[in-house]
């Protein structure tokens, strides 16, 4: 077992930010977890990795309890950049991991230039940007080749190019055998890792496999809106007229080429058409609605 979260219980003062949470990962997997900001995702994040104390619960990791000190050498925990110290370099930070973790300059080496970070890994990190302080991060966590990652706001500051390479990174790193667990507002990015997502609501953990959400919705434009719409509907397939030129076709697991063979046997001619992916976003607005999902509480 790689983790086990059980009955797990935090509250501040009057205010009961976990509720009897509970899950587990059984195998090498890469789970997300989301929920709005204020949630209590930071807390549940630092209360498996021992830096809270739960009020009531077990935690258990590769079967130990997570008050194992053995455990730091299996399992490395992302946070974010306010465990930086402005005048020390990257490479000062990573020093010390591997001086404490007893492993060599070479490590240092390969996992800089696996992460991209020598050009600047000798520079101060009063002088690193978001983004850069967000790569040495990464390198810190992965330094020790854990079996568990666990990540919070991994794609925190980081332009596209370089999330999409965090994202392939983290693929690279499941492949190998290490289990991911991350908390992340990039909806759009989880959809591309993983399918597991553990929705945090209310202090209480909605888990759910989102593949069996997932659905692909087609805009398509057509010279005879009506007349797609009666062909499509006939052959049950889910279709909703947006304009009087431009439909929405809904599928799951039907091919495209099936819908489109039958409007163009029906001669209707397809002018243009929009591919839109429908995964965890859609099941988070179903899950908490816009008033729960706009909120801008302090993260905690």
């Amino acid at each position: 077992m790689i983790l086990t979260v059980d009955n797990v219980n935090k509250s501040f003062g009057k205010e009961k930010i976990l509720k009897e949470v509970t899950f587990k990962i059984e195998r090498p997997s890469i789970i997300a977890l989301v929920g709005p900001n204020g949630s209590g995702k930071s807390t549940l994040l630092s209360i498996i990795t021992n830096l809270q104390r739960a009020d009531s619960g077990e935690i258990s990791i590769l079967d130990k309890e997570n008050t194992d000190v053995s455990l730091f050498r299996e399992v490395s925990f992302m946070q974010d950049n306010t465990v930086l110290y402005d005048y020390l370099t990257g490479y000062d930070h990573m020093q010390f991991i591997a001086d404490v973790q007893s492993l060599s300059k070479s490590q240092i080496v390969e996992t800089a230039e696996r992460i991209g970070i020598t050009r600047y890994l000798n520079k101060r990190i009063g002088k690193y940007s978001l983004g850069m302080k967000q790569h040495l991060l990464l390198a810190m966590a992965i330094l020790n080749k854990p079996k568990l990652l666990i990540l919070d706001e991994p794609l925190n500051g980081l332009d596209p190019t370089s999330a999409i390479k965090v994202r392939n990174l983290l693929l690279e790193l499941h492949k190998e055998g290490t289990s991911v667990l991350l908390s992340s507002h990039n909806l759009s990015e989880i959809d591309r890792i993983t399918s597991e997502i553990l929705f945090l609501k209310k202090g209480a953990i909605i888990k759910e496999d989102i593949s069996q959400y997932e659905r692909i919705c087609y805009h398509l434009t057509v010279n005879d809106v009506s007349d797609a719409h009666k062909q499509l509907t006939k052959e049950l397939y889910e279709v909703e007229i947006i304009s009087n030129q431009k439909i929405s076709l809904f599928l799951k697991d039907t091919p495209l080429h099936i819908p489109l063979s039958l409007l163009m046997q029906s001669g209707t001619k397809i002018v243009e058409m929009e591919k839109i992916i429908f995964g965890s976003e859609d099941r988070y607005q179903n899950i908490f609605g816009e008033k729960d999902a706009d909120h801008e509480d302090i993260p905690i």
